[in-house]
């Protein structure tokens, strides 16, 4: 059996691992290795919760192994999906999250990827999406909220990619409001009219 209070480094050179913290009570107790959240997850009321970045397929099987994940669960995180979905796999939460950023060539989108289940919950960022180390830092500030267990961290994720939404949807709607008062300004152009469009098909 292993000891809970030795501290174990986290393999974040490991390629796709972003992060792997073991939490209990509210507070982080350490950082851990993938190869032991099986035996972590859940164990005297602990939490693990495991940041992956683009994995490679090997690393997604070896958390299946170690959580018991069903094998259509990682098939799914290994291929993109069209639209947000939720799933439930043996009382395991597979939620589907279209993420998206905004910079210098427009919006550009990616996909987030919840497992989350008793003691454990593993995020998969895929393309374009910001890092939610800002949001296990938050969660770590608040352990009042980390107490509330799995839910609360699947919240305070999906809270921030609809906070991200915000700016995309000011630009867009400062664009079009810059547009349409061109159109109404001056005789209407092809190019400006296709631009709205776009625009509000993104929308």
């Amino acid at each position: 059996m292993l000891d809970l209070t030795t501290a174990v480094a986290a393999d974040t050179s490991r390629t796709g691992v972003v992060a792997c913290a073991l939490y209990r009570d509210g507070q982080r107790i350490r950082d851990i290795a993938v190869e032991d959240i099986g035996a972590l997850a859940g164990c005297e009321g602990g939490i693990v919760w495991l940041g992956l970045h683009e994995p490679e397929a090997a690393l997604l099987g070896a958390i299946q192994s170690q959580l018991g994940l069903h094998d259509l669960m990682i098939e799914d995180a290994n291929q993109p999906h069209r639209r947000a979905n939720l799933d439930v796999y043996d009382n395991i939460l597979f939620i589907v999250l279209r993420t998206a950023q905004l910079d210098s060539q427009g919006i550009q989108y990616g996909e987030t990827h919840l497992v989350v289940g008793k003691g454990f919950v593993v995020s998969i960022r895929h393309g374009a999406s910001a890092s939610y180390a800002e949001v296990r830092q938050r969660c770590e500030r608040n352990p009042e909220l980390l107490r509330l267990g799995e839910s609360a961290i699947m919240y305070a994720i999906l809270d921030f990619v609809g906070d991200n939404y915000l700016p995309i949807i000011d630009k867009i709607t400062e664009e079009l409001e810059s547009i349409e008062d061109d159109i109404f300004s001056a005789t209407p152009a092809r190019d400006k009219i296709e631009r709205i469009y776009r625009l509000r098909r993104t929308a």
